[in-house]
């Protein structure tokens, strides 16, 4: 709570309109209402207005300052239709099928944060990532100066020797199975970038492996650490003042005693307070074990290098943790072009799928 309630502090003062595509969920309309309630900025729910309405009177939730659009009958349904159209033509869309995906409130919701009607976008409560994820990599796709898309765990534990203050950066934990070298050091890159514009600390980031430098031989030690030095040049070229160390065990990351060991040169290892994990698969689980074993207040999935400002949340996710996000999105579209220079100034036209 001291994390998302210096969020919330700082979002009052710039709020900021965001779209919940799924307008009857019990969860989102309750996390709508709080967002409006602390003043953070404008909630939009997406939906059938009678359904929504409907949902909102069982769980006795107001819907003084929530918005509802219904795609169906929206005035923008004919120009979204067109220019989704438009995007997709080179992969043989029709007209009639960019209308229907405008139907679907994820579709819509895309192209409302890309046509800048709203500052941001949370999903996922019912929906599986790829439903999520599919629509803003059609419409909104990657920030012109970033390489990667890709997703962050905010976590807060209560131990606050752990990370800066209890607080820890854990990527990439929902989009990339298998990153490459650039993809990786990319995803170190942005993370640090979010940390440091939530947190205004200087990130201290790990990139893990079942291997403290050189402890053991496999290829895919070899990639996080030719990750970790091509991120180090990458956030030298971004003016970005952070330490990136790897490749290192989790241990050693987090622990003084442990780093003292096996790195004690490292202004790391023992310190990190953003974790980079070499594939999905370990990120995942480790997100996921942290939230539930240790019981930390999970924000997430915050997603990086769009060209503005989305996260996909998971279907496990609680009325605050919806809220924490929204904020959290909230925040990111305050100062997004800091964070990705030239984005979100025009509607993507370009032949290329991300």
């Amino acid at each position: 709570m001291r994390f998302i309630g210096s969020v919330i502090e700082k979002l009052q003062r710039h709020p900021k309109r965001i779209v919940f595509p799924e307008g009857t969920e019990p969860r989102v309309l309750q996390a709508a209402r709080q967002f409006y309630s602390l003043r953070l900025g404008a909630p939009i729910v997406l939906g059938d207005r009678t359904k929504v309405k409907e949902a909102a009177e069982r769980l006795n939730v107001s819907l003084e300052g929530i918005r509802i659009i219904n795609p169906a009958e929206s005035e923008d349904l004919d120009n979204f239709a067109r220019r989704f159209e438009k995007l997709r033509r080179y992969k043989g869309l029709k007209e009639q099928e960019a209308r229907e995906a405008m139907l679907l409130p994820n579709y819509y919701g895309a192209m409302m944060v890309a046509m800048h009607q709203v500052d941001g976008l949370v999903s996922g409560t019912n929906e599986f990532t790829g439903s999520v994820l599919r629509p803003l990599f059609q419409i909104i796709k990657v920030a012109p100066q970033a390489t990667t898309a890709s997703s962050c765990m905010v976590m807060e534990v209560e131990d606050t020797r752990f990370g800066e203050n209890g607080m820890l950066f854990m990527a990439d934990c929902g989009v990339i199975p298998e990153p490459t070298v650039e993809q990786l050091a990319d995803i170190a890159v942005s993370t640090a970038q979010l940390a440091r514009q939530l947190l205004d600390i200087r990130p201290r980031v790990a990139l893990l492996s079942f291997s403290t430098k050189g402890s053991a031989t496999h290829p895919t030690i070899g990639k996080v650490q030719a990750a970790t030095a091509l991120a180090s040049q990458k956030a030298q070229a971004k003016m970005l003042e952070a330490d990136f160390d790897g490749e290192l065990q989790v241990d050693a990351a987090l622990i003084p005693e442990i780093a003292s060991r096996k790195i004690p040169e490292s202004v790391v290892a023992g310190r990190a307070n953003v974790l980079i994990f070499p594939d999905l698969n370990s990120g995942n689980i480790a997100s996921k074990l942290v939230q539930h074993v240790a019981r930390a207040n999970a924000y997430g999935q915050i997603l990086l290098g769009l060209d503005r400002p989305a996260a996909d949340v998971s279907r496990g996710s609680n009325a605050h943790d919806i809220l924490g996000v929204a904020a959290i999105v909230g925040l990111q579209g305050i100062d997004y072009n800091k964070l990705y220079p030239d984005a979100g100034q025009k509607l993507p036209v370009d032949n290329q799928e991300r």
